[in-house]
């Protein structure tokens, strides 16, 4: 059980804790968040709302936007975001007694005064210098202006004339220096594009850090995002993804109870499409926000132009990971890269819906607290190791708010994020992690010289070669189980110079040495 591997030192503060809640996750910092949703042209976008006003307390909402997209191209609906947080107001208070208490959830009235009207046209005829803002573009301006190094997350979830028009006003506003300095704090995460601003963004505007599933139009099977919910609609990575928590009937169970859950509407085609953009700024300590390469609950993106002349856009497409499915079979796969997660999010989504039907803290699981080498932040930690050295790791200092329940305890070699294509296992070399204490602590081996610190084609050594990415992920006994995960980044070093070959000039003839 959990209380036997604390300390004596954290038992003793546990047990004369008063207040469960301050061992719970606190955030040293929060995301600055600014929505723009064309909510009601389908269900989805009202049932991310509802899941996001459930995380809303690891964010600083800056903005929730309503407007059109290719769906919607002539009205926005701002009162169907109003009577979500209508139903969020009844829950709050019972929410709060389920969060640190230095990460409250914002009271309703807060959420209120955050909703704005985009423009009520279509794409590109709400961009031109003569063009007025819509209220919800006077409010983008308004926050980009505001005096805050922190980046600013615009998450589209439908289409994106709202951010194109701003950015054209900053355009004639500033000098060149400084509206590109004010576009620096910009961080896009779309919905592919559902416009026709998108592209015209992403064209005029290259230095916008901007995270978007580029595909044919319409064709959002193709797109990372759907992997959320979408293998059954679009009919993708068939017996990879386990779809039992995405059914209507474990929704209406498990998220459509309570005055919160209510204002959940049934799917039409597939559920919460919009969601991941969140996910991805969830703070659980497996994403890194500003390294889409890494992945997330959101999925996992890479750098669509890499040219070295100085221009090479910001834009971030999909990547793929190799994923074991609910088969056994291996998928190489985009949308794995949010379905390999799918299980432990929807059970994430599931316990907040119960936190919102009672402020009894005993009544609902919460998620564990992981501290690695006695550092319980959610940041990566960062290491250094030399090829072919092992070194030990110590997660025994985790625990459990619950007290109750028992945890365990899965390391991982996380061999995507390491690679530059998909043939990871050629590129990658295995760590080799050796549990101790049922996974409390481990001793971690890293790959020889040869196989992390030589360059790819041309074989020559270096000092610095890849970094590798070690997860924690531990779960609870609870009900439902909850998943927390600590991101562990190991630099390998090569202070020799070992492990270098003959080099080619082309892939094929290196092949033969990683068969």
């Amino acid at each position: 059980m959990l209380l036997n591997h604390l300390s004596a030192a954290r038992l003793q503060i546990y047990t004369n804790m008063t207040d469960p809640r301050t061992t719970l996750q606190s955030f040293l910092s929060k995301p600055r968040v600014f929505i723009v949703s064309d909510i009601s042209n389908e269900p989805d976008d009202a049932e991310s709302l509802v899941r996001y006003l459930l995380y809303s307390h690891q964010f600083q909402t800056e903005g929730l936007v309503a407007c059109t997209s290719t769906w919607m191209k002539n009205k926005v609906c701002p009162q169907d975001m109003q009577k979500i947080i209508d139903a969020y107001e009844k829950v709050v208070d019972n929410l709060n007694a389920h969060v640190h208490p230095d990460a409250k959830y914002r009271p309703a009235d807060y959420f209120r005064s955050l909703v704005r009207k985009g423009a009520e046209v279509y794409g590109m005829s709400a961009v031109g210098d003569d063009i007025p803002l819509s209220e919800g573009g006077e409010l983008l301006l308004e926050r980009l202006q505001a005096p805050n190094e922190q980046p600013l997350w615009i998450l589209c979830w439908g289409g994106t004339n709202v951010l194109a028009q701003v950015l054209l006003r900053i355009e004639k506003l500033y000098s060149a220096a400084d509206a590109a300095q004010l576009r620096s704090k910009l961080r896009v995460y779309a919905i592919s594009d559902q416009d026709d601003t998108g592209a015209w963004i992403r064209h005029r505007y290259p230095d916008v850090f901007y995270i978007a599933s580029v595909h044919g139009w319409n064709h959002y099977g193709l797109a990372a995002w759907t992997g959320i919910s979408g293998d059954k609609y679009y009919n993708f990575d068939q017996g990879g993804p386990d779809f039992s928590k995405m059914t209507k009937e474990w929704i209406r169970q498990n998220i459509q109870v309570g005055e919160l859950g209510f204002a959940y509407p049934n799917y039409l085609f597939i559920p919460e499409g919009d969601t991941a953009t969140f996910l991805y700024l969830i703070q659980n300590g497996l994403g890194v926000p500003e390294h889409p390469e890494y992945g997330s609950w959101g999925g996992r993106y890479q750098r669509s132009d890499v040219s070295a002349n100085g221009l090479a856009s910001l834009h971030y497409g999909d990547a793929v990971d190799r994923v074991v499915g609910a088969d056994g079979r291996t998928y190489t796969t985009n949308h794995g890269t949010i379905w390999r997660w799918r299980d432990s999010f929807q059970n994430d989504f599931a316990a907040r819906i119960q936190w919102s039907l009672s402020s009894d803290f005993g009544a609902a699981n919460h998620a564990p607290v992981i501290s690695i080498n006695s550092d319980a932040s959610l940041a990566p930690l960062n290491l250094e190791a030399e090829a072919g050295s092992t070194f030990p790791l110590d997660a025994s200092e985790t625990f459990d708010p619950d007290s109750g329940d028992a945890l365990t305890f899965k390391w991982f070699h996380y061999k995507d994020p390491s690679a530059t294509q998909s043939w990871v296992d050629a590129e990658v070399a295995n760590l080799e992690i050796k549990p101790i204490d049922s996974g409390r602590k481990v001793e971690v081996t890293v790959p020889p010289a040869e196989r992390c610190c030589v360059d790819l084609m041309s074989r020559q050594p270096v000092l610095r070669g890849q970094i590798l990415h070690l997860i924690l992920q531990v779960t609870d006994s609870g009900s439902p189980a909850l998943t927390s995960y600590r991101r562990v980044l190991i630099q390998t070093t090569n202070p020799r110079l070992e492990g270098g070959g003959k080099g080619a000039d082309a892939i094929g003839d290196l092949m033969a040495e990683f068969a």
